[in-house]
């Protein structure tokens, strides 16, 4: 039975809790908050801290879930890696690339695994979508477009104000709610980004640091373009949609649902689960890559996803940042 802890109480920190609490092999031990206000919904028997370090030297649990404002993300990973606890930690990987770069070094350095948690790479969409790309049957991946149109209220950047802190979020829409977009993009396309060219937009009047619309072009090292755009200044949140064209064939992930683009026709492949832990707009793959990495942490081996893999949609973020400043294109490779 892995004993678990959890920092930071906030929505996706009730999404991990959940997720913990459904496993066989795991146990909830401890969490912390520095809101003391969220004690009482702590599950019965399990500690609660307001100070992580100190949870971390007397509980000294398996596996640390780190659920905070991106600007804590690296100190509270090093910190937890340096007490020897493997760590399942929230996207975004880090702030910017540098940071970034300097978190792939934990596990090697303090000999413990680290899960990013990219889960949205193992719905079902996502997983039969990838099966064909990689099988060669459709040919080569020649364009693929990644949107996200969301809806983001004054009172949400009120009630956490670091979201719209340039030095404490590291961004706006791009590495808060379209980061899942960008690497399915660079995942699906199966090969790394050459050149980006952005620009970004603060097109609501909340008075924020960080970009509420974003929009990038992309060149892949085997040729296929990308375009990506986001913007969390629609009037809802409409599901994220991905297009995928390739030598043979044309797909669609509208809806958690993917399809097969014929003529009109629009053939349904797979579909994602109805039930989610938390806010379905996260994907419902959780539990699914929390369980994977708690075996990988119990026998030692297995797959997950280490932290190296949310590297590229840091980079890209950072060019696409990087580009709408000079107006120029970045080249990565």
């Amino acid at each position: 039975m892995l004993r678990a802890a959890l920092i930071g109480l906030g929505v996706i920190g009730r999404v991990h809790s959940a997720a913990i609490e459904s496993l066989q092999n795991a146990r909830l031990a401890a969490v912390c908050d520095t809101d003391l206000s969220k004690k009482p919904a702590v599950p019965a028997g399990t500690v609660f801290y307001t100070d992580y370090e100190q949870m971390l030297e007397r509980e000294r649990p398996d596996v640390v879930h780190i659920c905070l404002p991106h600007f804590l993300h690296y100190p509270v990973a090093k910190k937890a890696a340096e007490a020897g606890c493997n760590i399942f930690a929230e996207k975004p990987l880090a702030m910017n690339g540098e940071e970034a770069a300097e978190y792939l070094k934990l596990e090697e350095q303090y000999g413990v695994k680290i899960c990013l948690c990219l889960q949205n790479r193992l719905n079902p969409s996502t997983e039969t979508l990838c099966r064909l790309l990689r099988s060669g049957e459709y040919g080569a991946l020649t364009g693929i477009r990644g949107s996200v149109a969301w809806y983001r209220s004054r009172d949400y950047y009120e009630a956490g104000p670091w979201r719209g802190i340039m030095a404490q979020a590291g961004g706006g829409c791009m590495i808060n709610q379209a980061i899942h977009t960008i690497d399915l993009m660079q995942y699906f396309a199966g090969s790394p980004v050459v050149t980006v060219r952005g620009s970004t937009a603060q097109i609501l009047d909340y008075g924020l640091e960080v970009e509420d619309t974003a929009a990038g072009r992309f060149v892949f090292k085997n040729g296929a373009l990308g375009l990506f755009t986001a913007s969390v200044a629609n009037y809802t949140d409409e599901n994220v949609e991905l297009s995928i064209r390739c030598q043979g064939g044309q797909f669609l992930v509208r809806d958690k649902k993917l399809f097969r683009l014929q003529g009109t026709d629009h053939e349904l492949l797979a579909a994602d689960e109805n039930e989610f832990a938390g806010k379905a707009v996260y994907g419902n793959s959780h539990v699914k890559l929390i369980d994977l990495f708690y075996r990988a942490v119990e026998t030692g081996g297995g797959w997950y996803i280490h932290p190296e893999e949310g590297l590229p949609s840091i980079r890209i973020i950072d060019a696409i940042r990087e580009s709408a400043r000079t107006g120029e294109t970045v080249r990565l490779l």
